[in-house]
């Protein structure tokens, strides 16, 4: 192939080269004008609104009053009531008569009468025992007759006896004893036996052994201190 011919043919390249590039541009430039267009036309679209319609005004709608027939109350008729008096007999009362009282002599039990004691041998006034008095009323006090310790008691003494406990009668129930012209009270149950249980106090108790019952209904010799009234 020639120069010349290779020149030609460049040639003919170049021509349609330059044809497709001019065309494509021609495209370009529709498209673009287009797309102007419908963003005009939509611009003008926004632009251009409708008129809000109004909903007409309607006349204000009259309405006839209500007519309401007065009430008529026909006045209630009250018959007078009318109260008979009642007539209150006087009550007539009679004074009471009260008559004088009539109090007889106030009968009281018979007290236990004083038992005259003679008194012989060790009993007669001797003192054999340290003082007595102090005694408690409750529990247990202590008497010490000949050297020797006793229990002492003015209340709730018991002791066995046939097989079982018994419990000695209060010491107001044994009555006095008189002793020449002095008179003596029961004052306490002592533990002491028989040959123990004689002479005075030192504080001027007697000391007797005695048949004395108990609550059970045994009776039982015990040691018993009777001292003068204090």
């Amino acid at each position: 192939m020639t120069i010349e011919m290779r020149v030609a043919l460049l040639a003919v390249g170049a021509f349609a080269m330059a044809a497709v590039l001019a065309s494509a541009s021609e495209g370009l430039a529709g498209d673009r004008s287009a797309a102007i267009t419908d963003f005009s036309a939509q611009q003008e679209k926004k632009k251009t609104v409708a008129p809000k319609k109004v909903a007409p005004r309607v006349a204000p709608r009259t309405v006839a009053p209500r007519v309401v027939a007065p009430r008529v109350v026909t006045p209630r008729r009250v018959t007078p009531r009318v109260v008979t008096p009642r007539t209150v007999t006087p009550r007539t009362v009679a004074p009471k008569v009260v008559g004088p009282k009539v109090i007889g002599p106030k009968v009281a039990a018979p007290k236990i009468p004083p038992r005259v004691v003679t008194l012989s041998g060790a009993n007669a006034r001797v003192v054999t025992a340290a003082k007595l008095r102090g005694v408690p009323a409750r529990g247990t006090g202590r008497a010490f007759i000949r050297g020797q310790n006793y229990s002492a008691w003015r209340s709730g003494y018991r002791v066995r006896h046939g097989g079982g406990w018994r419990t000695f009668a209060a010491l107001s129930a044994l009555g006095a004893i008189v002793i020449g012209t002095s008179y003596y009270y029961p004052y306490a149950y002592i533990s002491a036996p028989q040959p123990y249980c004689e002479g005075l106090t030192e504080d001027g108790c007697q000391l007797m052994w005695q048949e004395v019952e108990t609550i059970e209904g045994d009776v039982i010799p015990q040691c018993v201190a009777y001292c003068p009234w204090e």
